[in-house]
């Protein structure tokens, strides 16, 4: 199989089912219902991309109804519109009413997901984005939501779990130093990095270097103790402060707090005529969509963005609907069975 979903054999006892669900389909079995129903689900956004639908098909095959139910669907990534069913499954009421909820949850999560990546990677004009969403939720939710940012264009991943569902598509968890580890060489960032270089020889050496909260003096010293050993420097500034190469100039509205344009271009030019052309600038802290292409329409010179907290705005939520009973239109006033040309007949 291409992707490697482990799904909580738990779902199959109704454990993350709504108890409304659980009783509805109890029901059903009681008086032995036959009808044969039709559902759907939607979202109601715009140029949605989808993801999840590929964690539904692997609890349909765990559940023992891929020959019972007929399952027409798009493909994860594909991008729908307000009110467009992304899954229609037709089949005996009783056997799947339990799953309404919960697929409601993977396709909203997972969505989410995907479509909040696909807007920052269009911001960041072809620039390589670094998904540090990770400290941004429970850890439980990192193997969809890994699985949700390579499906929206993303698979620069950060932990293991994360890589779990793609593993074979991507490469392993990269990453940088973190603040705590240059505090715990005294605050001596090239004792740090000689120690990470040492441990992880293998590895992309990466600076952090605004722990001084001197961006400029702190790659200097870095690139000529690794020279061409460096692969890139990252400023992760507080947008509460401004950077000591900055703090001569006059700003009108915050615009040199945190990082920003001129601090990047700024450190390009000092690297450049220093004879670091090589080394990479990588900036984190707070760039979402709109950030993002704030330093792009800047022409600043950034390499990577390192995107976090943003991945999880702008909810989507689904909806699964009751669409047909017995081949007859049967539904909640304002709802109907829709179509959309871009669903297709799934075998599991």
């Amino acid at each position: 199989m291409k992707y490697n979903i482990q799904i909580d054999k738990r779902v199959l006892d109704n454990y993350f089912c709504s108890d409304y669900f659980d009783k509805s389909q109890k029901i059903a079995k009681a008086i032995n219902s036959k009808a044969i129903v039709t559902m759907q689900w939607f979202q109601r956004k715009d140029n949605s991309t989808v993801a999840g639908l590929e964690y539904i098909f692997e609890i349909l095959r765990l559940s023992g109804l891929s020959n019972k139910l007929q399952i027409e669907a798009i493909e994860d990534g594909e991008v729908v519109n307000n009110l467009e069913p992304v899954l229609k499954i037709t089949g005996k009421y009783k056997d799947f009413v339990h799953f309404e909820g919960l697929f409601d949850g993977i396709l909203a999560r997972a969505t989410t997901v995907s479509t909040n990546i696909r807007t920052i990677k269009k911001a960041a004009n072809g620039k390589a984005i670094l998904n540090m969403n990770d400290r941004g939720d429970y850890f439980l939710n990192q193997q969809l939501d890994g699985y949700a940012s390579y499906v929206g264009g993303v698979d620069t991943l950060v932990t293991p779990a994360s890589t779990e569902v793609v593993a074979k598509l991507v490469a392993k968890p990269t990453g940088t130093l973190p603040h705590s580890l240059i505090a715990l060489f005294d605050g001596d960032l090239i004792a740090a990095l000689h120690e990470y270089k040492k441990q992880f020889p293998n590895n992309n050496l990466v600076a952090l270097v605004d722990f001084n909260n001197d961006v400029i003096t702190d790659s200097l010293k870095v690139a000529n103790e690794f020279g061409k050993e460096l692969f890139a420097v990252r400023i992760d500034t507080s947008v509460s402060i401004v950077d000591k190469s900055l703090q001569t100039l006059k700003e009108k509205d915050k615009e040199l707090h945190g990082v920003n344009p001129t601090q990047v271009k700024m450190l390009r030019k000092a690297l450049d005529e220093n004879g670091f052309n090589h080394v990479k600038i990588i900036v984190s802290s707070g760039f979402d969509d709109k950030k993002i292409k704030y330093f792009e329409d800047e022409k600043t010179p950034v390499d990577i963005y390192g995107v976090g907290e943003f991945i999880l705005s702008n909810k989507i939520n689904f909806t699964g609907d009751l669409v047909m009973v017995n081949g007859i239109e049967r539904s909640k006033v304002g709802r109907k069975n829709s179509s959309n040309n871009k669903l297709k007949k799934i075998i599991l």
